[in-house]
């Protein structure tokens, strides 16, 4: 299993403010909820499949930020990628209607043929919610966009194959348990599921003893066939 990397949003390890002279024992400390959420997503389980990194997180969404990004490897191939980013505003956000907002793209390359499904964007949001449903995660005010888009090759290039690329935007409210805390590595281990089931692979099984940020069953979920993962522009 593969654990969590990534760092706050000001690179200071923990500390609000870049400032390492004297002066620097006055800037404002990290948020403990903040910290133990961070840390949760440090600490969480993913499958051997999944190749994880940190990532610069955006600056200005939030007071605080914490940034990972993943793909779903098999070989050389990136079959699927994604960047998961945590926010978190101590004073509450009113759009989240919370402290914390979890917000992701997640991008990967059909074939034509799976491409031409109407029905594919809905069952891609389906995976994301179902994925959190599935490890007993309380989360709301879910938003986001499934989008497909497809290229043809003229001239030098007509010898590729079309492809369709399909990009999740989307972003929720984790529910906060005690001490105001989400559990953050659960939700990232559910968003890895979403990675791993648009990339194709079969449904990992429970291990021994797993908890809410271990692999689960996908007894009743269907996975899309393997395929080439995402092309380099």
């Amino acid at each position: 299993m593969a654990a969590a990397q990534g760092h706050f949003s000001d690179h200071s390890d923990g500390k609000r403010g870049t400032d390492e002279t004297a002066d620097s024992t006055e800037t404002n400390p990290v948020p403990p909820a903040f910290r133990r959420a961070v840390e949760a997503l440090r600490s969480a389980r993913l499958r051997s499949e999944i190749e994880i990194d940190p990532t610069r997180p955006p600056q200005r969404l939030a007071p605080y930020a914490y940034a990972v990004e993943a793909a779903v490897v098999d070989g050389e191939d990136d079959l699927a990628d994604g960047r998961l980013v945590l926010l978190h505003d101590p004073d509450g956000h009113e759009a989240w209607k919370g402290t914390f907002r979890l917000v992701t793209l997640v991008r990967a390359e059909l074939e034509p043929e799976m491409a031409a499904d109407p029905l594919l964007p809905e069952v891609c949001w389906s995976w994301l919610t179902g994925a959190m449903e599935a490890r007993g995660l309380a989360y709301g005010e879910a938003s986001g966009t499934v989008t497909m888009a497809g290229s043809h090759y003229f001239g030098g290039l007509a010898d590729r194959r079309p492809a369709t690329q399909i990009e999740i935007r989307a972003s929720w409210t984790p529910r906060e348990g005690m001490g105001g805390v989400p559990d953050t590595g659960a939700h990232l281990a559910a968003w890895c599921d979403l990675l791993c089931q648009i990339a194709g692979l079969p449904p990992a099984t429970s291990e021994p003893g797993a908890g809410p940020t271990g692999t689960v069953t996908g007894a009743g979920v269907v996975s899309l066939p393997q395929r080439r993962g995402p092309q380099q522009a």
